[in-house]
């Protein structure tokens, strides 16, 4: 969602731009506070600092700003700024970390990145909207050449085409693709 877009929500109804912020960065604002916060609050408390960032996202944003990018930047700031002073709140409360505690929340550590496997999760979904974007037969020709390994030959044969027009239209798309991937903002 752009702030252009939200800001046109936001002038129409409040509810319904809470909603689309809610169910557009619910999953992301998660991952972040969970990343964060998982090894020293409960998922109530998680939850709550969710709450407390979309909150903080709906009075805090300008909606009369003529911000007309993707809003997700201003959503992750939002979100690890409050993160982390829920992190400094918990520990003014608890004064210290003991040893024991230490070696608890090495056990408890993940390799997983949430935070970075949520990104790249929006960027595939982003990236299979835009493909199909580009219409028929060309969304068909990118999925089969690359994400079914197919050959010109093969993708030819299946869609009544030429080698040599299904290499074409492929290259065409390719082009037209990596422009709209470039003014998404997003790099390959």
């Amino acid at each position: 969602m752009t702030g252009k877009e939200y800001s046109k929500l936001y002038r129409k109804s409040r509810d319904k731009a809470y909603d689309a912020l809610f169910e557009n960065y619910c999953d992301y604002v998660y991952a972040i506070v969970y990343n964060k916060l998982r090894s020293i609050s409960s998922r109530e408390d998680i939850e709550e600092c969710v709450s407390d960032i979309f909150a903080d996202i709906f009075f805090g944003y300008d909606t009369e700003s003529n911000y007309e990018g993707d809003m997700k930047g201003y959503v992750g700031t939002v979100s690890k700024r409050h993160a982390i002073n829920v992190i400094r709140r918990i520990s003014a409360k608890n004064r210290h970390i003991s040893d024991d505690n230490e070696d608890e929340l090495v056990n408890i550590s993940s390799d997983v990145n949430i935070e970075a496997e949520s990104d790249m999760a929006e960027t595939r979904n982003i990236l299979i909207k835009l493909i199909n974007e580009l219409g028929e037969p060309d969304s068909t020709i990118i999925f089969m050449k690359y994400y079914y390994d197919r050959s010109s030959a093969e993708i030819a044969e299946q869609l009544s085409m030429k080698a040599s027009a299904v290499r074409m239209r492929a290259a065409r798309a390719l082009d037209k693709l990596k422009k709209t991937l470039a003014t998404a903002g997003i790099t390959l």
